[in-house]
C-alpha cells in the first residue's frame, strides 16, 4: 500500500516549524531526501531545519552546498531541538537515529516518519511508508506533488542522487518505468546527471582506491560461488588514508563476479563492532537476515550491526546467510 498523501498533507498543515532528521551514516537517500523536503516545506512558507546525529561524509558535501545540515553536539545541542514537528526520512529504526534518537524521544513535538524500509519500530510517529517505492527520495517527489509545490533546480539535485544511488543508477530490479518519468521531471527542473555522476564517482581519493582494493583483496566465495563476503577493519581506514564512507557501494562490486547471487560485507566501526550489508539478486530476503541481527531494510538490500570481532560476527552471520541461500536456491 503506498503514502496516504491526503492524510499526509493534512498533517503538514497542522504545523509551522519541522525539524527533519535521517539516518546515522547518512547516504545519499537520507541527505537527499532531507534537503529536497526541506525546500519543499520552506516553498510553502514553513520553518525548517535540518539536523542529524553523524556528519555529512565530505564526498556527499556537494548536495548541501549552503551547509543548511547541522549536526547534534557539534553547532547544536540536544535543547535547541524544538519544532512543532519532527519529520524522520528515509528510517523507520531507533537503532539508526543514533544519539537523535534520544532527543526525539525526549520532544513533545508530533512526530512523523516518511520511509521505503519495509521494518518499523515504535517511534510515537504517524507513518508514511510506500515499500514498493525504490527510494525515499522519490517519495519527496511524490509529497511535493501532493502540496502544489514545483519541481525546482534546488530540489531537483539532491533528490536525483537519491534515486540514482539507492537503484544503483538504476540497475537494481526496483526501478520502474514511473522511476524514470521522475527522473526526467528531475532533470526538466534543472539537474545535470553528468555532474551528479562526476560528484559522486570522479573524485575519488587515492585513500578510498586503495581501501577498495583491499576490500576486494579479501573477498571469499562459497557454495559454488553463490555466496560472495569480504570485510575491512576499522584499522584499514588510517592504513589506506581513507573515510568510514568510502566503503559505501563496494559490496556492489562483489556482485560483478559471475554466478553471485547473494553477498555480505562486514565493515568494522571506529567505535567497535561491525556493520552489515547484505545484498541479493535471487530469492534470498536481505530484509529477513538483517532482522534476526536487528537490522533490516528491502529484500534485495538490507543492513544490521553487531558487536564483537570480525571472527565472531562471520560466526554469527554466515550460517544465518548459508542457511536462508540454500533455502532460496532451492
Amino acid at each position: 500500500m503506498g503514502v496516504n498523501w491526503k492524510a499526509f498533507v493534512d498533517q503538514i498543515q497542522h504545523y509551522q516549524s519541522f525539524v527533519l532528521v535521517s539516518h546515522i551514516r547518512p547516504d545519499c537517500d537520507a541527505l537527499g531526501s532531507e534537503l529536497g523536503m526541506a525546500e519543499v516545506l520552506r516553498a510553502i512558507g514553513k520553518d525548517v531545519r535540518i539536523i542529524n546525529a553523524h556528519r555529512t561524509p565530505l564526498a556527499l558535501s556537494f548536495l548541501d552546498p549552503a551547509g543548511n545540515i547541522e549536526v547534534l553536539g557539534d553547532s547544536v545541542e540536544a535543547e535547541d531541538v524544538k519544532a512543532d514537528c519532527i519529520m524522520i526520512l528515509d528510517t523507520s529504526a531507533w537503532a539508526q537515529l543514533g544519539d537523535m534518537g534520544d532527543v526525539i524521544r525526549a520532544s513533545r513535538a508530533d512526530k512523523m516518519v516518511l520511509d521505503h524500509h519495509v521494518g518499523e519500530d515504535e517511534l510515537g510517529a504517524r507513518m508514511y511508508k510506500d515499500y514498493q517505492s525504490e527510494a525515499t527520495g522519490h517519495l519527496v517527489v511524490q509529497a511535493a506533488d501532493a502540496l502544489n509545490v514545483p519541481l525546482t533546480r534546488t530540489m531537483a539535485t539532491p533528490l536525483f542522487a537519491a534515486i540514482a544511488t539507492d537503484t544503483g543508477w538504476f540497475r537494481f530490479p526496483s526501478v520502474t518505468s514511473d522511476t524514470y518519468r521522475t527522473i526526467a521531471r528531475l532533470i526538466d527542473a534543472g539537474v545535470v546527471p553528468s555532474e551528479v555522476y562526476g560528484d559522486l564517482y570522479e573524485r575519488d581519493t587515492l585513500g578510498r582506491l586503495k581501501l577498495r582494493g583491499l576490500i576486494l583483496s579479501r573477498t571469499i566465495t562459497e557454495m559454488d560461488g553463490a555466496l560472495v563476503y569480504t570485510s575491512v577493519n576499522k584499522e584499514d581506514f588510517e592504513l589506506c588514508g581513507a573515510q568510514p564512507n568510502d566503503t559505501e557501494d563496494a559490496i556492489n562490486l562483489t556482485l560483478a563476479i559471475r554466478g553471485t547471487q547473494a553477498a555480505v560485507i562486514f565493515v568494522g566501526q571506529v567505535r567497535g563492532g561491525f556493520k552489515l550489508s547484505f545484498r541479493s539478486r535471487c530469492g534470498l530476503d536481505c530484509n529477513e537476515v538483517a532482522r534476526q541481527f536487528g537490522g533490516g531494510g528491502h529484500k534485495a538490500a538490507a543492513g544490521a550491526f553487531l558487536e564483537g570481532t570480525l571472527d565472531d560476527v562471520q560466526g554469527r552471520v554466515l550460517p544465518v546467510v548459508r542457511e536462508a541461500l540454500a533455502a532460496a536456491l532451492g
